[in-house]
C-alpha cells in the first residue's frame, strides 16, 4: 500500500486515527492555535488531481493534522510518560528525547517522565533494567551529543510482557522512537493494550536515517546524514583526483531505498556514478562505464553506492536477518572494490581505488541545522497527540505539514525512489552516468 495506491483508490483505505478515549479535560496550553480532529493534511498537492476528486464527488485523501487539541484525554497531574529509543543510532535521537521532556514538562505540566533503557529490552523485566527519571535538568545539554542517553537495541520483545511492565509502572503514554521495526513493535503493544481495554496511548516518532517510511515525507536524521555524507564524498573526490585513474568509492546507508546516496550526489555535484537499490545494475555494465569514463580523457571517478544496491549480485549467499527481522545486506562496497580491481588487473589497465565506508560515523553524530529544529517539532507533535489520547499512530510530515499516520500504514511498504521520477532524473542529470553506461563517454 503506497501513497499512490491510496490516491488511486481512496475509498479502500481508512486513515483515521484511533484514540483511547474522548478528550474532556481543558488543555493547560495558553496562547496557541488549537487544531481540530477535522483538520486534515492532503496526500497530494497536485491541483488537477484535487479537482478530479472534487468532480467525482470523492473526499480528497488526507491525514489527520497534528497539533495541540483544546481538550485532552490524559490528566497531566496523573500522567506517567515513557520514552524508548530502538534500532540503530541516528542523528537527532537526543534532540527528540529532550523535546519530548520539555513539551511534557513545560507545556503540559507532566512531572513523571521515564526513560526506558536499551529499547524494548527495557520493558522486559528479564533484563533487569531500571527506568531513568527524566526532567529538564537531565536533558539540558544532551542534544550536543550523538546517540541516545537511553541506549538502544534491536529486536522485539513479547508484547504481553511489555504491556505488563507499562501497567506495573502505571505508564499511560508511551513514546516509541524508531524505524519500521520499532513501529511494528509499537503497533503490537497498542494492539495488546486494546485487547486489555487499557487507556494507554502509544505514539511513534519516525527515526529512520534512510527516509523510507510510507506516507511520511521526511524523517529526522536524514538531512544530517546527507550533510555528513557530502563531506565524505568531497574527500573521496580529492583522493581520486590525487591519483592517476583514481576511483573514490563511497558506500552510504540505504538498505532498500537510496535516498541518502541520491541526495548526497545532488548536493556535492562531483559524483559520476550513483548506485541505488531501486535501479539494478550489472558488474559488466559498471566496468564498461568506468572504462568509458577513463577513456574519455578523465583521470578520476567518484562512485556512491547505497548499502542495499546490487544485492542481486550475491545470488549464492544465504539470507541473514538482524534481531529486528531486517534482511542483512551483503557488503556491496567491499565487493565492488574487489571486483573492480580484479577486472582492471585482468584487462591490464591501471586503477587506484580509495574506498570509504562512513556508515557508523554518519549515524552517531548530533543533528545539525534545520534537522535539529525538525526533531523538536516532531517531539512537540508527538506530545500533543499523546496527551489528546491518540494511539497506534506515528507523527509525520506530509506536504510541509505535520500529520498523524496510522502505524499500520506507515510500515506497510518502504518508500522508494521512483526510477522514472524527478529525483532520479535529477541524479542522472548531475552525474551524466547514463553516458558512461551507454559507452559514449561524454559525461562531466
Amino acid at each position: 500500500m503506497t501513497q499512490e495506491d491510496i490516491l488511486n483508490n481512496p475509498e479502500k483505505y481508512d486513515l483515521s486515527i484511533e484514540s483511547v478515549g474522548k478528550g474532556t479535560l481543558k488543555s493547560p496550553m495558553k496562547g496557541v492555535p488549537f487544531v481540530s480532529d477535522s483538520d486534515r493534511v492532503s496526500l497530494t498537492a497536485d491541483v488537477s488531481r484535487i479537482q478530479d476528486f472534487c468532480k467525482r464527488g470523492l473526499e480528497i485523501p488526507s491525514l489527520e493534522a497534528a497539533g495541540p487539541r483544546e481538550t485532552i484525554f490524559h490528566d497531566p497531574a496523573w500522567t506517567r510518560a515513557g520514552i524508548v529509543t530502538c534500532g540503530g543510532l541516528c542523528p537527532g535521537l537526543n534532540n527528540v528525547i529532550k523535546g519530548l521532556v520539555q513539551v511534557l514538562w513545560f507545556d503540559y505540566g507532566v512531572r513523571n517522565i521515564f526513560g526506558i533503557p536499551y529499547g524494548y529490552r527495557g520493558l522486559n523485566p528479564a533484563y533487569g533494567y531500571s527506568p531513568m527519571i527524566l526532567n529538564p535538568d537531565v536533558v539540558d545539554a544532551i542534544q550536543e551529543d550523538g546517540g541516545t542517553i537511553l541506549g538502544s537495541s534491536r529486536g522485539n520483545q513479547d508484547a504481553k510482557v511489555m504491556v505488563d511492565t507499562l501497567m506495573r509502572l502505571n505508564i499511560n503514554v508511551l513514546f516509541c522512537i524508531g524505524g519500521d521495526g520499532t513501529l511494528r513493535g509499537a503497533h503490537d503493544i497498542a494492539e495488546e493494550i486494546k485487547k486489555r481495554k487499557q487507556p494507554i496511548s502509544v505514539i511513534g516518532i519516525p527515526k529512520t536515517i534512510d527516509n523510507d517510511l510510507n506516507l511520511i515525507d521526511r524523517t529526522f536524521g536524514f538531512e544530517t546524514a546527507v550533510l555528513s555524507a557530502t563531506d565524505v564524498i568531497t574527500s573521496a573526490h580529492n583522493e581520486a583526483n590525487g591519483a592517476f585513474n583514481g576511483l573514490g568509492l563511497v558506500k552510504l546507508m540505504g538498505r532498500d531505498s537510496g535516498f541518502i546516496a541520491a541526495y548526497a550526489a545532488l548536493a556535492t555535484t562531483v559524483v559520476n556514478i550513483c548506485l541505488v537499490p531501486e535501479v539494478p545494475f550489472t558488474l559488466d555494465g559498471l566496468f564498461k562505464a568506468l572504462e568509458s569514463r577513463y577513456s574519455s580523457g578523465k583521470t578520476h571517478a567518484v562512485v556512491t553506492v547505497a548499502e542495499g544496491a546490487g544485492q542481486e549480485l550475491f545470488k549464492d549467499q544465504p539470507e541473514r536477518r538482524d534481531a529486528s527481522g531486517n534482511i542483512l545486506k551483503n557488503d556491496i562496497g567491499e565487493f565492488l572494490t574487489r571486483k573492480i580491481k580484479e577486472h582492471f588487473d585482468k584487462v591490464g589497465k591501471e586503477i587506484n581505488i580509495k574506498y570509504f565506508d562512513p556508515s557508523y560515523m554518519v549515524r552517531s553524530i548530533p543533528a545539525q541545522g534545520t534537522d535539529a529544529i525538525f526533531c523538536f517539532q516532531l517531539a512537540e507533535a508527538a506530545v500533543h497527540a499523546g496527551m489528546a489520547g491518540k494511539t497506534d499512530m506515528v507523527v509525520g510530515s506530509m506536504n510541509n505539514a505535520f500529520s498523524h499516520v496510522p502505524i499500520e500504514y506507515a510500515v506497510s511498504e518502504r518508500k522508494k525512489i521512483n526510477p522514472n521520477g524527478a529525483l532520479w532524473h535529477a541524479v542522472l542529470g548531475i552525474t551524466r552516468q547514463q553516458d558512461y553506461f551507454s559507452g559514449k563517454g561524454k559525461g562531466k
